[in-house]
């Protein structure tokens, strides 16, 4: 049973306005107390002051995203370790992960708080950075770490290991190491393969890769992958998701494995992966 359900939702964004007041008034109607989050409690007119969405992870049975997949991406590594179903509800543009629709969600939300619903567990990723030996940082994504260059349009010499074996020497503009989920993303417009999100693996795809031999790589999830970045001759950046990261130093060396934290999305009924794929990529469509 969903008792409290928490509402995240990306700012400043006008029709999140429009959304909010009557979804807060449904859920109260259904005896469901109501967290919000600080960009949505812009759109409330009364009750609780809004919260980090990390302190709101404890306090929920059920996170309902609204926005697009950026908002879902960021709210996920807030809830991650946390076993917080997300029902992501899309507001934005694309949509691959946010794929329940508006007219979708009241029926959805209906089905969910009698605990009557599907959900499908995403693996996240770990990326640590290790410095002379020891780690200088840790951060998990949902979709994907994307190591890439600075401003000047230099090509990067690195080095790619899958569990201390060496894959080999890259020059390319970066490399993106996905999930499944991710594998929809900047991957995929990198010319990386799509992944079920059912399967425990990563996908290894270079950016703009100087040798067209550098094709893009499948692993198993439970591999380990070593990005060495001594011979290149720019700054490097590890993005997470798109949104977050850090700059690397000389010599620093990147570790991505699968994190041991998870993310359960909630399902609309009757509507398959594949279904999703064909409806966003037009699949079949002259």
């Amino acid at each position: 049973m969903i008792r409290a359900a928490g509402i995240i939702s990306k700012p400043i964004r006008e029709r999140i306005c429009e959304v909010v007041p009557p979804l807060l008034q449904w859920l109260l109607a259904r005896k469901v107390d109501v967290l919000f989050d600080q960009e949505t409690r812009g759109c409330v007119g009364f009750g609780p002051e809004g919260m980090a969405r990390e302190a709101m992870a404890a306090k929920i049975d059920l996170a309902i995203v609204l926005g697009g997949d950026g908002t879902l991406l960021s709210a996920a590594r807030a809830l991650a370790g946390h076993d917080v179903p997300i029902l992501p509800v899309n507001l934005g543009g694309l949509g691959f992960l946010t794929s329940v629709t508006l007219d979708e969600l009241y029926p959805l939300l209906e089905e969910t708080i009698a605990g009557n619903y599907r959900t499908s567990v995403r693996i996240m990723l770990d990326a640590e950075v290790r410095s002379n030996g020891a780690s200088a940082g840790r951060q998990s994504a949902l979709n994907d770490a994307v190591a890439n260059k600075g401003a000047l349009a230099r090509m990067l010499d690195f080095d790619v290991y899958v569990d201390q074996d060496r894959v080999g020497r890259y020059r390319a503009d970066g490399l993106i190491v996905a999930t499944p989920t991710g594998s929809t993303g900047y991957s995929l417009a990198a010319g990386g393969p799509i992944i079920d999100p059912e399967l425990d693996a990563f996908v290894v795809t270079p950016i703009c890769p100087h040798m067209l031999t550098n094709r893009p790589l499948v692993i198993p999830g439970t591999a380990r992958i070593d990005l060495d970045f001594a011979a290149a001759e720019e700054p490097v950046y590890v993005t997470l998701d798109g949104q977050t990261g850090f700059q690397l130093k000389a010599n620093d060396r990147v570790t991505i494995t699968k994190s041991e934290k998870r993310v359960t999305l909630v399902r609309a009924p009757d509507k398959t992966y594949f279904e999703i794929l064909r409806s966003k990529l037009r699949w079949g469509e002259r």
